[in-house]
């Protein structure tokens, strides 16, 4: 069996590509049922947030596996095959192993030592294996991948201050209106990253109003910041008021759209706004950017900032990097003895059948046998299979190790015939 993953991140797409193929909590079920019932899709995982959607698979020929999958994502989300290929990654055995390590170590984060992907990873296996999608390879990958995280985290400075998505806008802001004090700020969603945001947000002197679909969501939030809430159906009658509009909604479509932000923006007087669109697929009209005194950044501006992070963390990241590469070491071990073991029983089970074969026929030409010449000749037999086997098995063994030890395990399969019935 071998690790394959396809998919794409805010490194190989931007925002409007990933918001495309992006998958809602509903779907994902449905979505990895569908994925097993294909032909060589033997385990299959399905991990989509803001940043990244890639679909974890395991099955005997990678490349087919790949393609599968690829031809999947096409019919599933309805793109052009071309558009879709040029901003997916296929990588297959170690260095698909490395890429899921490293995103559960966040080090494939637009924000490195972020502790959100390793909870989305989880979320994602813990899926898998409640629809029946993951089996023996995929449980042991995620079991290593969540161990590599929570070395790196506590091995390493690498989460020590981590510079988050939400406090990345409010540098943004700060860009745009200097002192915040006294400014306000309308939250559309009332989940983790907008919390963040206003943690960050009134810290700076910012006044905090929610709205959110569940107006329950929106007054447990708005009171923890002594803050207003309202509904989302109310949305359109407090645009106006807020200096600075972030939205993270798992909404399908626009909520706020450029006709709404120009009629604000009269009710201001063209007094400037500020908005941040961190969902994933977008909240907010892309359109509303090209209003006069209306400033609007999705998810893939803020990676500027993000990127003056890195400098600071840089040993950080190497000791993270080698923790990585060490435990990915581990499990291709593990997983080239999952290999291998079949072909050592199919090679022991095949001679031990030519050795009974052989035994029966050359007993059952001697008539007059005695009880203690049989089972001498079944010794011998036995002996003579454990010796024979000894030196190759475990000179076997030793090369499915290396990094072309798959080649050796296949030539045993082939030389053996142990394939064939």
């Amino acid at each position: 069996m071998k690790i394959v993953i396809v998919g794409l991140s805010h490194k190989t797409a931007p925002v409007a590509i990933r918001e495309r193929l992006a998958f809602t909590a509903e779907e994902l079920p449905r979505c990895l049922n569908e994925l097993r019932t294909t032909p060589v899709v033997r385990e299959a995982a399905l991990l989509s947030t803001c940043n990244r959607v890639e679909i974890y698979g395991a099955g005997q020929n990678p490349e087919q596996v790949a393609e599968e999958i690829m031809g999947w994502l096409t019919t599933a989300r309805g793109l052009d095959r071309d558009l879709l290929e040029s901003h997916l990654y296929r990588l297959t055995d170690r260095d698909a192993v490395r890429h899921g390590f490293r995103v559960a170590a966040s080090l494939d984060s637009l924000v490195v030592g972020e502790a959100q992907i390793l909870g989305q990873m989880k979320q994602a296996y813990q899926l898998a294996g409640e629809t029946g999608s993951s089996g023996t390879v995929l449980d042991k990958f995620f079991q290593h991948a969540f161990h590599a995280a929570k070395q790196v985290r506590n091995d390493t400075g690498i989460a020590r201050n981590p510079v988050s998505i939400a406090s990345a806008a409010v540098s943004l802001a700060q860009r745009i209106f200097g002192d915040l004090k006294g400014c306000r700020c309308l939250l559309i969603g009332a989940g983790e990253m907008c919390e963040l945001a206003a943690r960050h947000l009134v810290s700076d002197g910012v006044e905090i109003l929610v709205a959110n679909r569940t107006l329950s969501r929106a007054v447990a939030l708005a009171e923890t910041f002594g803050g207003e809430a309202v509904s989302l159906a109310e949305l359109e009658n407090h645009l106006d008021k807020a200096d600075i509009i972030l939205s993270s909604t798992g909404a399908s479509g626009h909520v706020v759209t450029a006709p709404m932000i120009k009629a604000a923006l009269k009710k201001r007087r063209q007094r400037p706004q500020f908005f941040i669109d961190i969902a994933v697929p977008r909240d907010l009209d892309p359109a509303i950017g090209q209003l006069d005194n209306a400033y609007l950044y999705d998810i893939d501006d803020l990676s500027r900032i993000v990127e003056n992070n890195l400098k600071d963390r840089g040993k950080e990241v190497i000791a993270a990097e080698v923790i990585v590469e060490k435990r990915s070491d581990e499990f291709m071990r593990w997983l080239e003895t999952l290999e291998l073991s079949p072909v050592l029983t199919a090679l022991r089970e095949k001679l031990e059948t030519i050795r009974d074969q052989e035994v029966a026929r050359a007993v059952g030409s001697w008539p007059d046998i005695s009880p203690e010449e049989k089972k001498r000749v079944e010794q011998l037999g036995r002996l003579l299979v454990n010796k024979i086997l000894h030196a190759p098995l475990s000179r076997l063994k030793h090369l499915a190790a290396e990094p072309d030890g798959d080649l050796y395990v296949d030539a045993a399969r082939q030389l053996f015939q142990l394939d064939q019935a």
